[in-house]
């Protein structure tokens, strides 16, 4: 397998052979409970399913989904099941967009063996691949944390920073103007921030576009250089971009974890609007 990507009947293969882990991330904004629901109604032969605010979040930090620390996350990875000598596939039914945060963690943390499944679930059950309702027996394992694969950027350097990296808003392009905010309690974006939404990395079945469209789609609005941030509403399908990035073949960015629910909490300028803005005093 090269890549970060892996198709549905590579993982059919790998699982054969058991030369794989698989990692259910399946979420829902409204919903938190009903990823686990929808597991224990069917999932992939094999996958422990790991929950977005009990293994991949903090209780505290900032943003609406914090990071944990490593040695946190690596404890909590590892007594899933998931150790060193493991490549662990991660699948969702979003296209994505909650897969790639375990993704962008187990690198953060040195795992090179990690991959998203294209597709997801649907693409797995569409390939006429088998689901199951038994839940695997899991031996706690042993997940160290080594030299991180990734870069993070906090809310104070990134403001001491604006005009000088390339920002890029993850979010819908409802919210990214500043028309919408179901969530958090201000609407907009981050001064100079352009927007490539997450959702659109992905065709309508839910697979990554092509290599050369994804390259084309990044390096339109200038991310195209390591000195990228990317964010979204709380650090999560910001990984999304740049798992989309990388599959294109550029830099990887940089994550600002605490993205726009972290901004807004501390009373940093907003923009709205189509066009990305200047950067403001705070």
């Amino acid at each position: 397998m090269t890549g970060p990507l892996i198709s549905a009947d590579d993982l059919a293969s790998l699982l054969d052979r058991r030369e794989a882990r698989v990692a259910d991330t399946r979420w829902y904004l409204a919903e938190p409970e009903r990823g686990l629901a929808a597991y224990d109604e069917g999932h992939i032969p094999g996958a422990v399913y790991v929950h977005l605010e009990r293994v991949l979040s903090a209780r505290h930090g900032p943003g609406r989904h914090p990071l944990p620390t490593g040695e946190d996350f690596a404890t909590a990875i590892g007594a899933l099941g998931f150790g060193d000598d493991d490549l662990v596939v991660a699948y969702d039914d979003r296209g994505g967009a909650v897969a790639a945060r375990l993704w962008w963690m187990l690198r953060d943390i040195g795992h090179h063996a990690v991959a998203v499944l294209d597709g997801g679930l649907p693409a797995w059950i569409a390939a006429g691949h088998p689901v199951t309702t038994e839940v695997p027996e899991m031996e706690r394992a042993t997940m160290s944390v080594g030299e991180s694969l990734t870069r993070t950027i906090d809310r104070e350097d990134l403001a001491e920073s604006l005009g000088e990296l390339t920002v890029v808003d993850a979010r819908s392009m409802a919210r990214y103007r500043g028309e919408e905010e179901p969530i958090d309690p201000v609407a907009g974006h981050i001064p100079t921030a352009v927007n490539v939404p997450y959702e659109e990395n992905v065709d309508t079945e839910g697979r990554f576009l092509p290599q050369r469209m994804l390259a084309a789609r990044y390096r339109s609005v200038g991310a195209r250089g390591p000195e990228t941030v990317v964010y979204c509403g709380s650090g999560v399908t910001a990984c999304h971009d740049a798992l989309a990035m990388v599959v294109a073949g550029l830099d990887e960015p940089i994550l600002y974890p605490g993205s726009w629910s972290d901004w807004v909490a501390n009373d940093m300028p907003v923009v709205t609007g189509d066009e990305p803005g200047e950067v403001l005093p705070y």
